[in-house]
């Protein structure tokens, strides 16, 4: 499974942005869809996931600000970002892990979102 970031660029504070993650291939069942993201010189941190049941998980930071979705008949994972912050200024990662046989672990290439103040 290759996954293809897009949707990254400069924004000022307060506004919104739209990440799309798109899947080649076909998803197996029970892969979860996830959005990290890295600054340069720190650990990649947890965004946001869902489940292929829907089930959704934020990291504090961002809980009420950002919004992930899922198509599964597209198999594409969508990061609706609103409210951003210059803290928010990072590469976003796409990623998908399946824990059970066949188990994987995808990662896109990642995208950049700067955020000015």
């Amino acid at each position: 499974v290759q996954l293809v970031e897009s949707g990254g660029g400069l924004v000022q504070a307060g506004e919104s942005l739209r990440l799309s993650c798109a899947a080649s291939g076909r998803l197996p069942g029970a892969t979860t869809l996830s959005w990290y993201r890295q600054v340069p010189g720190k650990q990649r941190e947890f965004i946001a996931s869902v489940t292929s049941g829907g089930i959704t998980d934020y990291a504090n930071s961002v809980e009420g600000r950002f919004t992930v979705s899922r198509h599964n008949g597209k198999n594409t994972l969508d990061l609706q970002m609103n409210n951003l912050r210059p803290e928010d200024t990072a590469v976003y990662y796409c990623k998908a892990r399946r824990n059970m046989t066949p188990v994987f672990t995808s990662w896109g290439q990642g995208t950049l979102v700067t955020v000015s103040s």
